[in-house]
């Protein structure tokens, strides 16, 4: 089943049960499926690394709402946009952890023959790709970095 048929059988339940929440939040992610389906070069169809990256998006705007809305005291945004953060997370696959990342950033720099921080761009390529909804690209970028340059 693809992201957006998952999102749409979710959106059935949560209008069932009358989750304003949930359905709040379902219904942006919805939203920005059908946009990113109807961009130039699209095709109509998102690939599963597609849907991740569009995931991982959201997640990173609710997370920097999030902190915006602390600095300016506004609780009650923050509280929607958790919840909001709570049900995108539901859809994207477990995090890694720190080792985790980095023996597979690993597997990554022995495949590229990566040697140097000037190698970077290479393992970064295929390290965003395949590692898409396990961990954000910064945590990837920065781990690359330290592990390219000792």
């Amino acid at each position: 089943m693809s992201l957006k048929e998952q999102i749409d059988a979710d959106i059935k339940k949560a209008m069932l049960n009358k989750n304003k929440d949930e359905l709040r939040a379902l219904r942006e992610i919805k939203s920005m499926i059908l946009l990113a389906e109807t961009e130039k070069g699209a095709g109509g169809h998102l690939d599963s690394s597609s849907e991740m990256q569009l995931l991982m998006k959201a997640t990173k705007q609710r997370k920097e709402s999030i902190e915006i809305f602390q600095t300016q005291g506004r609780a009650d945004l923050v509280k929607i946009e958790e919840d909001e953060l709570n049900v995108i997370s539901k859809y994207l696959p477990k995090p890694l952890t720190a080792q985790e990342l980095e023996a597979e950033l690993k597997k990554i720099i022995e495949q590229t023959g990566a040697s140097s921080a000037g190698d970077m761009g290479k393992v970064m390529g295929i390290a965003t790709k395949s590692l898409a909804g396990k961990s954000d690209g910064k945590t990837i970028a920065e781990t690359v970095k330290r592990m390219l340059n000792s």
